[in-house]
């Protein structure tokens, strides 16, 4: 089974440690993922001395209004977007919540060119969505869809699973679906089928019920695939199957 989207770099943990303990839960496949220079960079330097990990690569949507020269901190993302550990392109995308009306010209922007990597280089683009759903499609429609869309930690209801299943995408479901106060993302999820699911801890934010309130890691992922499970009605080897397979189709052999 896998963890489809992952800080390890801002984990506590020793990252060692942190890859070993979701093994011994059978997560024996981790995608970190890159949200500025810096931290692409280290995806890449971790895929390449784990093979248990594949990275992404991106300027989170949040960074790219920070960026004095936001072109020349994409053209890096680009030469970074070739190397055969690299297996997405994100997280990219846009947030309404966090960067404010000023921010959301260089926030598309970035957007934009992330998909036009994703397309040039063949990989899927890995989407963060917060407060933005209907200009998410907006955009995506506009530049036209790379061939895999991997939406992160989804956060619609169930009508806009349905928009983004219809679009052929794949929707990355966190400990969220596991709260309280979520009935939306359980509606989501039933309504989403198999083949469009995979599962990620956004480690070490989103920790599942009933461990929330201590950072999250890989080592959690089958809290959050059982849930799934339940809500699908569908038997959790079956979950854990559909998974593995998902993420490989989408992210290539480890």
């Amino acid at each position: 089974m896998l963890d489809s989207h992952t800080h390890l770099d801002i984990v506590e943990w020793d990252v060692a440690r942190q890859i070993e303990a979701a093994a011994k839960v059978g997560v024996d496949r981790l995608v970190q993922v890159g949200v500025d220079v810096g931290s692409s960079q280290w995806a890449v330097s971790l895929a390449t001395a784990h093979k248990a990990v594949v990275a992404t690569v991106a300027l989170h949507p949040n960074d790219a209004p920070r960026q004095s020269d936001v072109d020349a901190a994409l053209g890096r993302i680009a030469e970074l977007a070739g190397h055969e550990r690299v297996r997405g392109i994100g997280e990219t995308g846009l947030d309404h919540f966090r960067t404010q009306p000023d921010g959301r010209a260089a926030q598309e922007h970035s957007f934009r060119a992330h998909i036009a990597l994703a397309k040039r280089v063949g990989k899927p683009l890995v989407v963060h969505d917060r407060d933005a759903h209907a200009d998410i499609l907006r955009v995506i429609d506009d530049e036209g869809a790379p061939g895999d869309v991997v939406m992160h930690c989804f956060s619609g209801d169930a009508d806009f699973a349905a928009e983004c299943v219809r679009r052929g995408f794949t929707l990355s479901f966190a400990g969220t679906v596991t709260f309280k106060n979520a009935p939306q993302l359980r509606e989501a999820a039933l309504r989403t089928p198999l083949e469009n699911i995979l599962v990620e801890t956004d480690a070490p934010y989103l920790t599942p019920m009933p461990y929330r309130g201590r950072p999250n890691a890989s080592y959690l992922i089958p809290v959050t695939v059982r849930a799934l499970a339940g809500v699908k009605g569908v038997p959790l080897d079956e979950m854990c199957q559909a998974i593995s397979s998902n993420g490989e189709r989408l992210f290539g052999p480890w």
